[in-house]
């Protein structure tokens, strides 16, 4: 059977990707150098499937190892979620994001193309379209960023719309993620970050079960209904079918393609707050903070070029979401290892 490389899987969407390739029978291998994720999460994936999952830990700025796996495993797709992502870190470490991020993805390809394999599927973002002038957001909008993540993100589509110029047999993903939240509805797996959480929903369930004190809301003048940052939540096993949709789509030569993942409606920040405190029924206090860097209003999706093109459309709700971000944390309150 054909293998599906997933760098970064060990990570939260990485990690729910797997268990829905294992589901469905795709053989998969992870890479994934653990900076940012937890080789725990893949032991969970074992659970849920009941399948075993083969895991390397290594980078993909590693050449030779690269070398070495497309050498050793007959590949035929490559779902690449390996990055930094945090905005805030980004702005303070660029050439940090610009050297995991960019470089990595060059060396991935470049490996990509001396093994005669040439489908992949692209963990992009939506920060590639900036500061919108307009919502929803549709794949034909103009595509620019506001800060070094999102402009990592947007130099690599670029250099992938290169390649396929220059080389038409390959046949690229671009998935425009919008706000990966939830977690699995088993209580397994969720979101685990080190260190300090840079996305909200973390932050809110590490509120609820004591962990942190306090939310901080980073600004309340925004031009929204509430003053608060306005974002497209999507559960992230939606976000993981999509994949699916993607590598199914690569097998009829899509060449390359953009789609945006997201449901199409935006909630605010105080928006989730009281979602969260409904489900959970703890309180979250919250102290209102001045704006991050590289930050803007309100963003979220058209998505009816995915339904079109891959069938795929975002089923979860609002109160599913954050009913399994709230047993994902009440269940393992110091993440995977806790």
């Amino acid at each position: 059977m054909n293998v599906i490389l997933i760098t970064g899987g060990a990570g939260y969407i990485g990690s729910h990707t797997c268990v829905e390739l294992q589901e469905r029978g795709f053989d998969v291998l992870v890479l994934d150098n653990l900076c940012n994720s937890h080789a725990e999460s893949l032991n969970r994936v074992e659970q849920i499937t009941g399948g075993n999952v083969r895991f390397i830990e290594g980078d993909i700025r590693d050449r030779s190892l690269l070398a070495q796996i497309f050498q050793n495993n007959a590949i035929s797709c490559v779902v690449h979620f390996a990055g930094l992502k945090a905005v805030s870190e980004s702005c303070e470490l660029p050439l940090a994001y610009y050297e995991n991020n960019v470089s990595g993805t060059i060396t991935l390809c470049q490996t990509m193309a001396d093994n005669g394999v040439r489908n992949l599927v692209f963990s992009s973002s939506a920060t590639v379209y900036g500061n919108p002038a307009s919502l929803p957001i549709t794949e034909d909008f103009p595509l620019s960023a506001t800060n070094p993540y999102g402009r990592s993100k947007l130099v690599i589509e670029e250099i992938l719309a290169d390649l396929h110029k220059a080389d038409s047999r390959w046949n690229i993903a671009l998935l425009r993620y919008f706000n990966p939240v939830g977690a699995h509805p088993s209580g397994l797996m969720g979101e685990d970050p080190n260190g300090i959480p840079n996305n909200l929903m973390p932050c809110v369930s590490q509120v609820a079960i004591g962990k942190r004190k306090i939310l901080n809301v980073f600004g309340n003048d925004y031009p929204t209904s509430d003053g608060t940052g306005v974002r497209d939540y999507i559960h992230v096993q939606d976000l993981a079918c999509g994949h699916i949709c993607a590598i199914q789509r690569l097998d009829k030569n899509c060449g390359i393609q953009a789609w945006n993942l997201g449901v199409g409606q935006g909630h605010s920040v105080l928006d989730m707050v009281r979602a969260f405190e409904k489900v959970s029924e703890q309180p979250i206090p919250y102290e209102v903070v001045a704006r991050r860097p590289g930050d803007i209003a309100a963003c979220y999706a058209d998505p009816s070029k995915a339904r079109n093109d891959l069938g795929w459309v975002a089923k979860k709700s609002l109160e599913d979401m954050v009913s399994d971000v709230w047993r994902w944390q009440s269940q393992n309150p110091n993440g995977y290892y806790g």
